[in-house]
Order: C-alpha cells, then sequence, then structure tokens
C-alpha cells in the first residue's frame, strides 16, 4: 500500500513538473529565441589596421538569442575605430575587434605633421642604410654620390637633417619595433629582419629629389643625431628654414600682383607700329 501512494505521489510530481514545463518554462524560452535586437554586422572585406567607415558596416535586425556578449548595437560605436583583426562581410563585431588608435606598426602614418609627408627610399644594400642600425625617430643626412651626373658626392641642403620614421624589412614588417624575430630571408630563421626601406618624413620639396635618387641616383643615410625628441625637433627647424630660403612662398600682395600681371600680359593686344604724329 505505501509503495502504491509513493508511486501516486511521485505521478503527480511529475504531472506538475510537466504543466510548469509547458505553461511557464516553454513560453519563456520561446520569448527569448523569438526576441530581436539590432547589431552592427560588417559588408565588406575590412582588414586589420583599416579606418572603419559608415559603408563598411550596417544595422540589422536579428534574434537575440545567444549572442556574443558584448557585441556592438550601435554604428556610433564602429564608426571611426580601427580594426585589430581582418573582419569578413557577415561578422559581428566585438570591442576585442576595434581599437581607438591605429595598429602600431603603421601609427606614425596616421600622424604626419603639416605640410610633411612620407616617403620611403630602398636599402641597396646593408652599409647604405646604416648596417640596419636606423630606428624611428633618428635625424639623418642624406648623402648622394655622383649628384645630378655631375661626378661630386654632395649632400643636398634639402637633406642635410631628415626624420626617419619607419624602417622595414622585405616582408613588410617594421624591423625599429621588433628587438628579435625571425629573419624571413635567412635559412635557420634566426636573428633580426634586414631592412629593404627606410621612410622619412619629408616636405613636398624633399621628396622630389628623394625621389629623383631612388629612380636615377643612389644614396646613403648618416645618423646625425639620435635622442629626445626635443632635441630633434631643433635640427628639422634648421632644416626647415634652409627649405623657406630656398623655395621662398611669394607673399599675398606678391601672389596677387604676379596673377595680375599674367592676366593682364594674358588679355593684352598684340603690338602694332603705332601711327606717326605727323599722319
Amino acid at each position: 500500500m505505501g509503495f502504491l501512494k509513493n508511486r501516486t505521489v511521485l505521478g503527480v510530481i511529475c504531472i506538475v513538473l510537466s504543466l510548469l514545463i509547458c505553461f511557464a518554462l516553454t513560453p519563456l524560452f520561446n520569448q527569448s529565441v523569438s526576441q530581436k535586437t539590432q547589431i552592427i554586422r560588417v559588408v565588406k572585406d575590412i582588414k586589420t589596421g583599416d579606418a572603419i567607415t559608415k559603408d563598411m558596416i550596417q544595422t540589422v535586425e536579428v534574434g537575440g538569442y545567444n549572442l556574443p556578449k558584448g557585441v556592438i548595437k550601435q554604428p556610433d560605436s564602429v564608426v571611426g575605430k580601427y580594426a585589430t583583426a581582418d573582419l569578413s562581410p557577415g561578422d559581428y563585431i566585438l570591442p576585442a575587434k576595434l581599437s581607438e588608435t591605429p595598429a602600431s606598426e603603421n601609427a606614425y602614418l596616421y600622424n604626419l605633421r603639416d605640410g610633411k609627408e612620407a616617403i620611403s627610399v630602398s636599402i641597396k644594400n646593408f652599409a647604405e642604410g646604416l648596417s640596419g642600425k636606423l630606428i624611428s625617430g633618428d635625424i639623418v643626412s642624406v648623402i648622394a654620390p655622383d649628384y645630378k651626373k655631375q661626378g661630386s658626392t654632395v649632400i643636398p641642403p634639402e637633406l642635410t637633417y631628415v626624420e626617419v620614421i619607419g624602417v622595414t624589412a622585405s616582408s613588410g614588417n617594421d624591423t625599429d619595433q621588433q628587438n628579435t624575430g625571425p629573419d624571413l630571408s635567412t635559412k635557420d630563421g634566426n636573428g633580426k629582419q634586414l631592412p629593404a626601406t627606410v621612410t622619412l618624413l619629408a616636405s613636398p620639396e624633399q621628396a622630389k629629389i628623394l625621389a629623383e635618387l631612388e629612380s636615377y641616383g643612389k644614396l646613403h643615410l648618416s645618423l646625425v643625431y639620435r635622442g629626445s625628441k626635443e632635441n630633434a625637433d631643433k635640427f628639422l627647424e634648421l632644416q626647415d628654414k634652409v627649405i623657406e630660403a630656398l623655395y621662398p612662398k611669394p607673399s599675398v600682395q606678391n601672389a596677387g600682383a604676379v596673377q595680375a600681371a599674367s592676366q593682364g600680359t594674358a588679355s593684352k593686344p598684340t603690338n602694332t607700329a603705332p601711327e606717326s604724329e605727323g599722319k
């Protein structure tokens, strides 16, 4: 009798649990599954280091169940940030894949000074680039052998003091930001990668001369200063003054006069022999 009583109690408990599941837990589960939420999804390929723009993402409505924790839902939290990993169309965006600043290996390209541009020159042999010892922030002089095919080796006055902002190996990695690492060009994989190019911060005038040396001549880089940024800036200020003296910019008044003169010349009628006063 007691056994049957226990089975009856067990059966009642099972019935109560099944009713609870059917009428309480199941609706709650279905509600959570069917609940919609808006998230940000990638619509274009985004590479590591890319700045994310509006056309790279879209806002979509998806089921809220089983979404990754912290998935970004507002476009303002994405646009203008930098990707720290490759993203493909359809990917959700998580905070860990975003950065407020560009990747460290090319951050210097996002902070060029006013009126300056970045230009790279090839290191065609080990000695030309100071035996791989150059690092970002160094001040160098550019030595031009047989400058302009004149037979003399000179330091062009425009390139007396130039700042190094990057040193890059043939693999594309910046060698001055890795103290150790495998040299992909060696058989045993030991040692530091050797530089293939040096990126310099240059004015437009300096960039033109560097491009000419890269294409038609040779160059060597000699280290002038390595140390505090404050002292390095003093060298660059001296160089800027030389550039200003060599390439003076016309004042606003002079520029207006030149423009007026050119317009007057263009509209001036052709010369004709003046009639003699006696006629």
